[in-house]
Protein backbone atom coordinates (compact mmCIF):
# COMPACT_ATOMS: atom_id res chain seq x y z
CA UNK A 1 0.00 0.00 0.00
CA UNK A 2 1.27 3.70 -0.95
CA UNK A 3 1.91 5.38 1.96
CA UNK A 4 0.80 8.91 2.36
CA UNK A 5 3.52 11.90 1.85
CA UNK A 6 3.81 14.18 4.95
CA UNK A 7 2.90 17.18 2.43
CA UNK A 8 2.61 20.13 5.06
CA UNK A 9 4.27 19.24 8.13
CA UNK A 10 6.66 21.38 10.16
CA UNK A 11 8.71 20.68 12.69
CA UNK A 12 9.85 24.05 14.93
CA UNK A 13 11.35 25.30 18.29
CA UNK A 14 13.75 22.63 18.90
CA UNK A 15 14.88 23.02 22.75
CA UNK A 16 17.12 21.15 25.05
CA UNK A 17 17.30 21.14 28.80
CA UNK A 18 21.21 21.36 29.61
CA UNK A 19 21.77 17.82 30.39
CA UNK A 20 23.61 17.35 33.44
CA UNK A 21 25.35 14.11 34.68
CA UNK A 22 23.20 13.53 38.13
CA UNK A 23 20.09 15.28 39.49
CA UNK A 24 17.86 14.43 42.06
CA UNK A 25 14.75 15.96 39.76
CA UNK A 26 12.53 13.52 38.86
CA UNK A 27 11.62 12.98 35.01
CA UNK A 28 7.92 14.97 35.35
CA UNK A 29 10.67 17.96 36.50
CA UNK A 30 12.55 17.90 33.10
CA UNK A 31 9.02 17.56 31.22
CA UNK A 32 7.81 20.28 32.57
CA UNK A 33 10.58 22.22 31.92
CA UNK A 34 10.76 21.56 28.50
CA UNK A 35 7.51 22.44 28.20
CA UNK A 36 8.05 25.64 29.92
CA UNK A 37 11.22 26.03 27.19
CA UNK A 38 8.77 25.25 24.31
CA UNK A 39 5.91 27.95 25.94
CA UNK A 40 8.72 30.61 26.10
CA UNK A 41 10.58 30.08 23.06
CA UNK A 42 7.48 29.87 20.42
CA UNK A 43 5.42 32.25 22.14
CA UNK A 44 2.57 29.92 21.49
CA UNK A 45 0.34 30.19 25.53
CA UNK A 46 0.27 26.69 26.71
CA UNK A 47 -3.61 26.04 26.61
CA UNK A 48 -2.72 26.83 22.53
CA UNK A 49 -0.82 23.68 22.46
CA UNK A 50 -3.37 20.78 22.02
CA UNK A 51 -1.26 17.58 21.44
CA UNK A 52 1.47 15.93 23.52
CA UNK A 53 3.73 13.01 22.76
CA UNK A 54 5.94 11.83 26.04
CA UNK A 55 9.14 9.25 25.65
CA UNK A 56 10.64 8.29 29.64
CA UNK A 57 11.82 5.65 31.21
CA UNK A 58 11.76 6.80 34.44
CA UNK A 59 8.57 8.73 34.82
CA UNK A 60 6.79 5.32 36.33
CA UNK A 61 4.15 4.27 37.28
CA UNK A 62 3.42 7.40 35.56
CA UNK A 63 2.48 7.61 31.28
CA UNK A 64 1.83 11.04 29.39
CA UNK A 65 -1.78 11.12 31.05
CA UNK A 66 0.01 11.43 34.45
CA UNK A 67 2.10 14.58 32.74
CA UNK A 68 -1.28 16.04 31.89
CA UNK A 69 -2.57 16.36 35.31
CA UNK A 70 1.20 17.60 36.34
CA UNK A 71 1.55 20.23 33.80
CA UNK A 72 -2.22 21.71 34.32
CA UNK A 73 -2.59 20.71 30.55
CA UNK A 74 -5.83 19.52 28.75
CA UNK A 75 -4.42 17.99 25.08
CA UNK A 76 -6.90 16.40 22.64
CA UNK A 77 -4.89 14.17 21.72
CA UNK A 78 -2.07 12.30 23.46
CA UNK A 79 0.54 9.69 23.16
CA UNK A 80 3.43 7.88 25.32
CA UNK A 81 6.04 6.27 23.33
CA UNK A 82 8.74 4.38 25.42
CA UNK A 83 10.88 3.03 22.71
CA UNK A 84 14.04 4.35 23.53
CA UNK A 85 16.65 5.76 21.12
CA UNK A 86 13.92 5.18 18.67
CA UNK A 87 11.53 7.37 20.13
CA UNK A 88 12.05 10.42 18.88
CA UNK A 89 11.74 10.05 15.07
CA UNK A 90 8.30 7.85 16.30
CA UNK A 91 7.28 10.65 18.13
CA UNK A 92 7.30 12.88 15.47
CA UNK A 93 5.71 10.56 12.84
CA UNK A 94 2.77 10.05 15.08
CA UNK A 95 2.41 14.15 15.54
CA UNK A 96 2.66 14.70 11.48
CA UNK A 97 0.09 12.69 11.49
CA UNK A 98 -2.41 13.99 13.59
CA UNK A 99 -1.54 17.13 12.25
CA UNK A 100 -2.41 16.36 9.28
CA UNK A 101 -5.69 14.79 10.20
CA UNK A 102 -6.93 17.18 11.94
CA UNK A 103 -6.63 15.68 15.99
CA UNK A 104 -4.03 18.30 16.80
CA UNK A 105 -3.18 21.77 15.69
CA UNK A 106 0.09 22.28 17.87
CA UNK A 107 1.69 18.85 19.22
CA UNK A 108 4.49 18.99 21.94
CA UNK A 109 6.87 16.22 21.64
CA UNK A 110 9.18 15.66 24.95
CA UNK A 111 12.02 13.16 25.88
CA UNK A 112 12.71 13.29 29.39
CA UNK A 113 14.86 11.18 31.88
CA UNK A 114 15.70 11.60 35.27
CA UNK A 115 19.83 9.71 36.30
CA UNK A 116 20.94 8.78 39.69
CA UNK A 117 22.36 5.65 41.13
CA UNK A 118 19.41 4.03 42.06
CA UNK A 119 17.11 5.31 39.52
CA UNK A 120 19.66 3.68 36.92
CA UNK A 121 20.11 0.26 38.79
CA UNK A 122 15.59 0.06 38.71
CA UNK A 123 15.69 0.56 34.79
CA UNK A 124 18.12 -1.73 34.57
CA UNK A 125 16.64 -4.44 36.72
CA UNK A 126 12.88 -2.92 35.19
CA UNK A 127 13.80 -2.51 31.52
CA UNK A 128 11.88 -5.38 30.02
CA UNK A 129 10.66 -8.91 31.39
CA UNK A 130 13.55 -10.30 29.29
CA UNK A 131 15.85 -8.55 31.59
CA UNK A 132 14.26 -8.86 34.78
CA UNK A 133 14.07 -12.82 34.00
CA UNK A 134 16.86 -13.92 31.23
CA UNK A 135 19.72 -11.67 32.08
CA UNK A 136 19.91 -9.40 35.57
CA UNK A 137 19.75 -11.89 37.77
CA UNK A 138 22.92 -13.84 36.16
CA UNK A 139 24.82 -10.42 36.43
CA UNK A 140 24.04 -8.49 33.34
CA UNK A 141 23.15 -5.68 33.65
CA UNK A 142 22.62 -3.05 31.46
CA UNK A 143 23.66 -2.51 27.40
CA UNK A 144 27.58 -2.43 28.40
CA UNK A 145 27.71 -6.21 28.14
CA UNK A 146 25.08 -6.24 25.57
CA UNK A 147 26.99 -4.07 22.92
CA UNK A 148 30.06 -5.88 23.40
CA UNK A 149 28.92 -9.27 22.39
CA UNK A 150 26.79 -7.26 19.05
CA UNK A 151 30.30 -5.78 18.38
CA UNK A 152 32.43 -8.50 18.38
CA UNK A 153 30.06 -10.16 16.27
CA UNK A 154 30.14 -7.08 13.74
CA UNK A 155 33.96 -7.40 14.18
CA UNK A 156 34.75 -10.91 13.32
CA UNK A 157 31.87 -11.02 10.38
CA UNK A 158 32.69 -8.10 8.62
CA UNK A 159 36.61 -7.44 10.05
CA UNK A 160 36.39 -3.85 11.62
CA UNK A 161 38.70 -2.72 13.77
CA UNK A 162 38.70 -0.53 17.33
CA UNK A 163 40.30 1.98 15.18
CA UNK A 164 37.32 1.95 12.69
CA UNK A 165 35.11 2.89 16.07
CA UNK A 166 37.45 5.17 17.44
CA UNK A 167 37.08 7.63 13.90
CA UNK A 168 33.34 7.73 15.25
CA UNK A 169 33.89 8.84 18.31
CA UNK A 170 36.64 11.20 17.91
CA UNK A 171 35.10 12.94 15.24
CA UNK A 172 32.27 13.22 17.77
CA UNK A 173 33.93 14.98 20.03
CA UNK A 174 35.24 17.48 17.59
CA UNK A 175 31.83 18.43 17.62
CA UNK A 176 30.89 18.16 20.99
CA UNK A 177 33.21 20.67 21.64
CA UNK A 178 31.38 23.54 19.26
CA UNK A 179 28.03 21.94 21.62
CA UNK A 180 27.39 24.64 24.83
CA UNK A 181 24.96 21.50 25.90
CA UNK A 182 27.35 18.63 25.26
CA UNK A 183 28.72 17.11 28.36
CA UNK A 184 32.08 16.71 27.30
CA UNK A 185 34.69 19.74 27.03
CA UNK A 186 38.04 18.28 26.03
CA UNK A 187 39.01 17.08 23.08
CA UNK A 188 39.47 13.48 22.63
CA UNK A 189 42.48 12.08 20.30
CA UNK A 190 42.57 8.54 19.07
CA UNK A 191 46.06 7.32 21.34
CA UNK A 192 43.00 8.57 24.31
CA UNK A 193 40.33 6.32 22.29
CA UNK A 194 42.67 3.16 21.88
CA UNK A 195 44.11 3.79 25.72
CA UNK A 196 41.02 3.76 27.20
CA UNK A 197 40.42 1.20 30.02
CA UNK A 198 38.59 -2.03 29.22
CA UNK A 199 34.62 -1.96 29.90
CA UNK A 200 33.40 -5.49 28.52
CA UNK A 201 36.00 -6.49 25.61
CA UNK A 202 36.08 -5.62 23.01
CA UNK A 203 34.14 -2.36 24.60
CA UNK A 204 36.57 0.20 26.21
CA UNK A 205 35.63 3.37 28.12
CA UNK A 206 35.04 5.94 25.38
CA UNK A 207 32.71 3.08 23.06
CA UNK A 208 30.63 3.36 25.80
CA UNK A 209 27.33 6.22 26.24
CA UNK A 210 27.12 8.21 29.63
CA UNK A 211 23.81 8.14 31.35
CA UNK A 212 22.86 11.66 32.54
CA UNK A 213 19.67 13.82 33.19
CA UNK A 214 17.94 16.23 30.97
CA UNK A 215 15.13 16.37 28.24
CA UNK A 216 14.80 17.96 24.39
CA UNK A 217 11.60 18.81 22.48
CA UNK A 218 10.27 20.05 19.44
CA UNK A 219 6.93 21.53 18.51
CA UNK A 220 5.06 19.44 15.59
CA UNK A 221 2.39 21.79 13.44
CA UNK A 222 1.13 23.03 9.79
CA UNK A 223 3.53 24.42 7.80
CA UNK A 224 0.70 27.31 7.08
CA UNK A 225 0.66 27.84 10.85
CA UNK A 226 4.58 28.00 11.99
CA UNK A 227 5.10 30.60 9.13
CA UNK A 228 1.62 32.86 10.85
CA UNK A 229 3.70 32.44 13.84
CA UNK A 230 6.65 33.79 12.58
CA UNK A 231 8.50 30.74 13.41
CA UNK A 232 11.84 29.05 12.00
CA UNK A 233 11.14 25.87 10.86
CA UNK A 234 11.71 22.52 9.01
CA UNK A 235 9.34 20.42 6.80
CA UNK A 236 8.99 16.96 6.97
CA UNK A 237 9.83 15.11 3.09
CA UNK A 238 9.64 10.99 4.72
CA UNK A 239 9.72 8.95 7.68
CA UNK A 240 9.90 4.95 8.43
CA UNK A 241 9.79 2.84 11.27
CA UNK A 242 9.95 -0.82 11.75
CA UNK A 243 9.92 -3.48 14.85
CA UNK A 244 11.84 -6.50 15.69
CA UNK A 245 12.76 -6.67 11.97
CA UNK A 246 15.17 -9.64 11.05
CA UNK A 247 14.00 -11.81 14.26
CA UNK A 248 16.11 -14.75 12.53
CA UNK A 249 19.20 -13.34 12.54
CA UNK A 250 21.30 -15.05 15.15
CA UNK A 251 22.78 -12.16 16.68
CA UNK A 252 22.22 -8.16 15.16
CA UNK A 253 24.20 -7.34 12.19
CA UNK A 254 20.92 -5.97 9.80
CA UNK A 255 18.14 -2.72 11.62
CA UNK A 256 15.18 -2.51 10.16
CA UNK A 257 16.12 0.15 8.50
CA UNK A 258 17.49 -1.93 5.37
CA UNK A 259 13.68 -2.86 5.54
CA UNK A 260 12.06 0.50 4.52
CA UNK A 261 14.79 2.84 2.90
CA UNK A 262 13.72 2.69 -0.48
CA UNK A 263 10.44 3.71 0.81
CA UNK A 264 12.19 6.64 2.96
CA UNK A 265 14.24 8.13 0.00
CA UNK A 266 11.25 7.53 -2.25
CA UNK A 267 9.19 9.73 -0.39
CA UNK A 268 11.32 12.44 -0.18
CA UNK A 269 12.19 11.96 -3.74
CA UNK A 270 15.93 11.81 -2.83
CA UNK A 271 19.01 9.42 -3.26
CA UNK A 272 21.17 8.82 0.25
CA UNK A 273 23.95 10.95 -1.98
CA UNK A 274 21.32 14.17 -1.64
CA UNK A 275 21.55 14.17 2.12
CA UNK A 276 23.72 16.56 3.70
CA UNK A 277 24.43 15.33 7.33
CA UNK A 278 23.20 12.52 9.01
CA UNK A 279 22.07 12.12 12.46
CA UNK A 280 22.91 8.46 13.84
CA UNK A 281 21.56 6.96 17.23
CA UNK A 282 24.85 6.58 18.76
CA UNK A 283 24.79 4.83 22.33
CA UNK A 284 27.63 2.72 21.12
CA UNK A 285 29.79 3.31 17.22
CA UNK A 286 29.27 0.08 16.26
CA UNK A 287 25.37 1.16 15.91
CA UNK A 288 26.61 4.24 13.95
CA UNK A 289 28.23 1.71 11.36
CA UNK A 290 24.65 -0.53 11.26
CA UNK A 291 23.02 2.83 10.18
CA UNK A 292 25.25 3.99 8.02
CA UNK A 293 25.04 0.65 6.07
CA UNK A 294 21.28 -0.35 6.15
CA UNK A 295 20.68 3.54 5.45
CA UNK A 296 22.51 3.14 2.31
CA UNK A 297 25.41 5.27 2.61
CA UNK A 298 27.44 2.37 2.06
CA UNK A 299 27.10 -1.23 1.60
CA UNK A 300 26.68 -3.95 4.07
CA UNK A 301 29.74 -5.00 5.95
CA UNK A 302 31.73 -1.51 4.25
CA UNK A 303 31.36 1.17 6.75
CA UNK A 304 34.66 0.40 7.76
CA UNK A 305 36.40 1.21 4.37
CA UNK A 306 33.48 4.52 4.50
CA UNK A 307 34.61 6.01 8.10
CA UNK A 308 38.48 5.40 6.69
CA UNK A 309 37.77 7.58 4.12
CA UNK A 310 35.38 10.20 4.85
CA UNK A 311 35.62 13.07 7.65
CA UNK A 312 32.48 12.42 10.23
CA UNK A 313 32.99 16.07 11.50
CA UNK A 314 30.53 19.10 10.97
CA UNK A 315 32.65 20.50 8.69
CA UNK A 316 34.30 17.19 6.64
CA UNK A 317 32.76 14.95 3.58
CA UNK A 318 30.15 13.51 5.57
CA UNK A 319 28.72 15.37 8.73
CA UNK A 320 27.63 13.21 11.57
CA UNK A 321 26.25 13.91 15.07
CA UNK A 322 27.15 17.61 14.67
CA UNK A 323 25.99 17.86 18.38
CA UNK A 324 28.23 15.40 19.33
CA UNK A 325 25.82 12.47 19.53
CA UNK A 326 25.08 10.74 22.87
CA UNK A 327 28.58 9.42 23.00
CA UNK A 328 30.12 12.98 23.81
CA UNK A 329 26.66 15.07 24.45
CA UNK A 330 25.41 12.57 26.79
CA UNK A 331 22.32 10.42 26.86
CA UNK A 332 19.54 11.53 28.78
CA UNK A 333 17.57 8.24 28.76
CA UNK A 334 14.67 8.55 26.16
CA UNK A 335 15.66 11.94 25.63
CA UNK A 336 18.76 10.52 23.58
CA UNK A 337 16.13 9.68 20.97
CA UNK A 338 15.05 13.62 20.26
CA UNK A 339 18.70 14.33 20.59
CA UNK A 340 19.62 14.03 16.91
CA UNK A 341 16.12 15.35 16.40
CA UNK A 342 16.43 18.47 17.97
CA UNK A 343 20.09 18.86 16.00
CA UNK A 344 18.88 18.87 12.60
CA UNK A 345 16.18 21.02 13.38
CA UNK A 346 18.68 24.04 14.64
CA UNK A 347 20.52 22.79 11.76
CA UNK A 348 18.19 23.56 9.00
CA UNK A 349 16.96 26.87 10.70
CA UNK A 350 20.16 28.35 11.13
CA UNK A 351 20.56 27.50 14.78
CA UNK A 352 23.75 25.36 14.76
CA UNK A 353 25.92 28.13 15.66
CA UNK A 354 29.60 27.08 14.83
CA UNK A 355 29.14 23.64 14.44
CA UNK A 356 26.58 24.64 11.29
CA UNK A 357 26.93 22.54 8.27
CA UNK A 358 27.45 25.15 5.34
CA UNK A 359 24.92 25.19 3.30
CA UNK A 360 22.61 21.87 4.42
CA UNK A 361 19.68 21.19 2.92
CA UNK A 362 18.47 18.12 3.64
CA UNK A 363 18.90 16.08 6.99
CA UNK A 364 18.72 12.50 8.15
CA UNK A 365 17.70 11.47 11.69
CA UNK A 366 17.75 7.63 12.60
CA UNK A 367 16.97 6.03 15.88
CA UNK A 368 17.26 2.67 17.40
CA UNK A 369 16.06 1.42 20.49
CA UNK A 370 14.32 -1.14 23.35
CA UNK A 371 17.68 -3.66 23.62
CA UNK A 372 17.30 -7.08 24.37
CA UNK A 373 20.26 -9.61 24.98
CA UNK A 374 21.64 -9.63 21.41
CA UNK A 375 19.61 -6.93 19.52
CA UNK A 376 17.34 -4.05 19.66
CA UNK A 377 13.80 -4.12 18.77
CA UNK A 378 12.78 -0.80 17.25
CA UNK A 379 14.16 1.37 14.39
CA UNK A 380 13.67 4.93 12.32
CA UNK A 381 14.83 7.40 10.70
CA UNK A 382 13.08 10.32 9.24
CA UNK A 383 14.98 12.91 6.14
CA UNK A 384 13.44 17.13 7.11
CA UNK A 385 14.56 19.69 4.67
CA UNK A 386 15.24 23.12 5.40
CA UNK A 387 12.07 25.68 4.49
CA UNK A 388 12.54 28.01 1.97
CA UNK A 389 13.05 32.04 3.29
Amino acid sequence: MRRLPYEGVAVAVPVTVPYRRYSTHGAHWFVGAAMDALVERSGIQKDRIDGLTVSSFSLVPDTAVGVTQHLGVSPRWLDHIPTGGASGVMALRRAARAVQAGDADIVACIGADANHVESFRLMLGGFSHFARDASYPYGSGGPNSIFAFITAHYMRTYGATREDFGRICVAQRANALRNPNALFKVPLTMAQYLDARPIADPIHLFDCVMPCAGADAFLVMREERARDLGLPHVLVRGAIERHNAYADDPVLLRGGWLVDRDDLYAQAGVRPADIDFVQTYDDYPVVVMLQFEDLGFCEKGEAKEFVRTRTLTHDGEFPNNTSGGQLSAGQAGCAGGFLGMVEAIRQLSGEAGERAVKDARLGLVSGFGMVTYDRCLCTGAVILERASR
